[in-house]
């Protein structure tokens, strides 16, 4: 293990001598094996149990993140995730065979799952370790060497993983680097085999640019702005109390958080009033606004909010000095201001009239494709159309952000919210090239009627093969 390797939150490290002693370490084949794979996964599993309180505490001081919350969103899921793997990599791992056609008889062909070389992963602070060490689940089960990035807006958890990566984890294959986006750039510049990201849709071009001249192939985990449609027949109740909950998680600074509300008019005023019900009642111990991570969010925000032409059903008030924002709802805002048109990223929610389903699907189609779309309605009809009508990265139904949480359903983008996705085994894949094998006789030669000359004959035969 090299100097850099045991080193790494050090001021300045040492990049490129830490990317090539990772090239080292994958070159011998440590991190090839299923054994190594799944004690690494076993590992990190142990990481996220062991450090519980640790977490909650780094969470807290960099987000104000509620205990609760904090083990649900950021500790349960990954520590669930790494254990789903460990349990499944040595299946995941195996060949896939395929039979071939007759034209290719006598071989075999199979689909080799190997690992893409050196990962780096970019997580993002939001939550700062479900999106980071959770595509780490999928880097490790593939058997990849990986530099983790944590976000520097997160300092204390970004510590908290410099520190404990190299206890839990092999040292010579795992490494932490802090810093903040210059060293991200710098990172890049190294020509990884992978590179997974994960945050805003300008930053995420930008990185996408950055990989480019060395062809890296890249995972983005973007945004967008997310809408729930709720349909006449709804729940109007139940789908109140679960926009509001996932709107005020993490002070609604959620890349799938419902960004905004389409509504058909005969239950708005029900539904914006049963909103604001369910945030008293959900902050009925909580005092003031609710905080924001730094200035320049805040300022975006309270700006936004300064010039809405919507009416301010719920909330509206902001504190510089805090850089806390009340729990807000804005009805009708218009479509070109910044509450409609910027990815919101805080505890302000736009609900937003239509006059049915299909005035929503319009709606949303001519927007930017979103990272998540919710739907509350009671119709199978009405379900299937949305369903097939909307793109979206995903999509859940009388609920939010649960499709995040499985290892059982891929969780990704697409178009301007992201590519590729990750979980469960289709993070595996993410982080596998899929190698195509095939293996022939060499006796009997039947491929000899393709060698020329080329006879009729020869013709003939090859017409009823291929």
């Amino acid at each position: 293990m090299t100097a850099q390797m045991t080193n790494t939150t050090a001021v300045g490290p040492d990049i490129p001598g830490l990317v090539a002693a990772l090239r080292a370490t994958f070159a011998t084949g440590r991190t090839r094996p299923v054994e190594w794979r799944r004690a690494q996964l076993r590992a990190l599993e142990k990481l996220m149990t062991e450090n519980e309180t640790r977490i909650a505490e780094a969470l807290n001081t960099d987000l104000g993140r509620k205990p609760f919350e904090a083990w649900l969103a950021d500790i349960a899921t990954t520590a669930a995730e790494a254990r789903d793997a460990a349990k499944n990599v040595g299946k995941w791992s195996k060949r896939r065979y395929r039979l071939l056609e007759k034209s290719q008889l006598p071989g075999r062909g199979w689909v080799e799952y190997e690992p893409y070389g050196v990962v780096l992963i970019i997580g993002a602070w939001n939550f700062p370790f479900a999106l980071t060490l959770g595509p780490l689940v999928g880097a490790l089960a593939a058997g990849n060497a990986v530099v983790l990035k944590p976000s520097e807006l997160a300092p204390a958890s970004s510590a908290l993983m410099a520190e404990l990566i190299p206890k839990y984890l092999d040292r010579s294959a795992v490494v932490v680097v802090e810093g903040d986006g210059t060293v991200s750039q710098e990172l890049i510049a190294q020509g990884f085999d992978k590179l997974c990201f994960t945050g805003g849709t300008e930053i995420g071009r930008r990185v996408y640019e950055a990989a480019a001249p060395h062809l890296t192939p890249v995972t983005l985990e973007l945004g967008g702005k997310s809408p729930v449609i709720v349909a006449a027949d709804a729940d109007v109740e139940v789908a109140a109390k679960r926009i509001a909950w996932t709107k005020l998680i993490n002070s609604g600074q959620i890349c799938i958080a419902p960004d905004y509300v389409l509504v058909d008019r005969s239950v708005r005023d029900r539904l914006v009033g049963e909103i604001g019900k369910a945030i008293e009642h959900f902050r009925a111990q909580d005092t003031g606004g609710m905080r924001i991570v730094n200035q320049r969010h805040f300022d975006r925000l309270a700006g936004a909010l300064s010039v809405t032409r919507g009416t301010v059903a719920l909330g509206g008030g902001t504190d510089a000095a805090a850089m806390t924002i009340e729990p807000t709802v804005v009805v009708d805002p218009d479509p070109a201001e910044p509450l409609m048109t910027d990815e919101i990223f805080g505890p302000i929610l736009p609900v937003v009239t239509v006059d049915d389903v299909d005035a929503a699907i319009e709606f949303v189609n001519a927007r930017p494709k979103p990272l998540a779309a919710y739907l509350f309605t009671k119709t199978k009809a009405v379900r299937e159309k949305v369903i097939t009508r909307v793109p979206a990265g995903g999509m859940l139904v009388n609920h939010l952000i649960f499709h995040f949480a499985t290892a059982k359903l891929p969780f990704g983008g697409v178009g301007p919210s992201g590519t590729g996705a990750y979980h469960g085994r289709y993070g595996f894949e993410e982080f596998s090239h899929r190698k195509t094998v095939m293996t022939k006789p060499t006796r009997p030669d039947l491929a000899a009627m393709i060698y020329p000359p080329y006879t009729e004959k020869a013709w003939k035969l090859a017409r009823r093969l291929f």
